[in-house]
């Protein structure tokens, strides 16, 4: 009887370790899942020594989410009316719909006021078109500025209103020049570049525009310069000062894009 209850008491025992070891193992998965989210950035510029981040601006919820059909890139009329309908998805990146030597104006009208960004092809060709492109196709029209970080970046361009958001394709924009990257005076007050992951090969839809105070933080210097914000800077000023004060950008007040008509 003695020896029974002895091997009841060692079966329990080695089922006791196995349950700990299972649960352990549990757990170095969860941190290791936990890790992989923390650490994974979404596209937008960064400050000196500071890790990129994903902010989800708030929003209504809805209880299904509603993915868009992405068409074929075809250039939209090149009117200040655009296409007919808004189109927020494509297959691929777009073709060339602007003139290699135009300088094209975009007058975006937010919910706080209108500012006006002035783009030359000749500097950023890639940028310049994909920029004029998506807002002929209505992308940028009902969307936010998710990440807003004061003294930094106004951001936004995501068609989901988070910094992740996209058209459904990337391109390669054109770096700043090598002697302006060395005197780090690639951007000023107003500039407006191309967000991305770390690189201009990552480029979509999302742009940012540079605070007063911003430009000299904008490390490394690895985003598309394609317009300057050439009225309607207190606008901007406004928006940014709505922002956070952390690299996530989660604004106090979430102002959002009216419509934006390029000339």
């Amino acid at each position: 009887m003695r020896e029974v209850k002895i091997a009841e008491q060692e079966r329990r025992r080695q089922r006791h370790q196995k349950y700990r070891r299972a649960g352990g193992a549990v757990l170095v998965v969860a941190i290791v899942i936990g890790l992989v989210v923390a650490l994974s950035g979404g596209g937008g510029p960064k400050k000196k020594s500071a890790a990129p981040t994903t902010t989800t601006a708030s929003k209504a919820t809805t209880t299904t989410t509603k993915v868009p059909t992405a068409v074929a890139p075809v250039c939209p009329p090149s009117t200040p009316a655009g296409a007919s309908k808004r189109v927020v998805a494509f297959t691929k990146a777009p073709p060339t719909c602007t003139s290699a030597t135009g300088v094209y104006d975009a007058t975006v009208q937010t919910d706080v006021g209108t500012f006006v960004i002035k783009m030359d092809a000749k500097a950023s060709p890639a940028a310049v078109n994909n920029f004029v492109f998506l807002a002929r196709y209505h992308f940028f029209d009902g969307t936010t500025f998710p990440r807003v970080v004061k003294g930094f970046v106004v951001q936004g361009g995501s068609p989901d209103d988070t910094t992740s958001g996209g058209p459904g394709y990337s391109f390669t924009g054109n770096e700043p020049a090598a002697s302006c990257t060395a005197k780090s005076d690639c951007y000023t007050t107003g500039s407006v570049a191309m967000a991305n992951s770390g690189s201009p090969s990552s480029d979509g839809s999302q742009f940012f525009i540079v605070l007063p105070g911003g430009a000299t933080q904008l490390q490394p210097p690895v985003y598309s310069l394609f317009g300057q914000v050439v009225s309607g800077l207190s606008v901007v000023e406004k928006i940014g000062s709505d922002g956070g004060t952390t690299s996530t950008g989660t604004p106090s007040v979430v102002h959002h894009i009216v419509k934006v008509t390029i000339n």
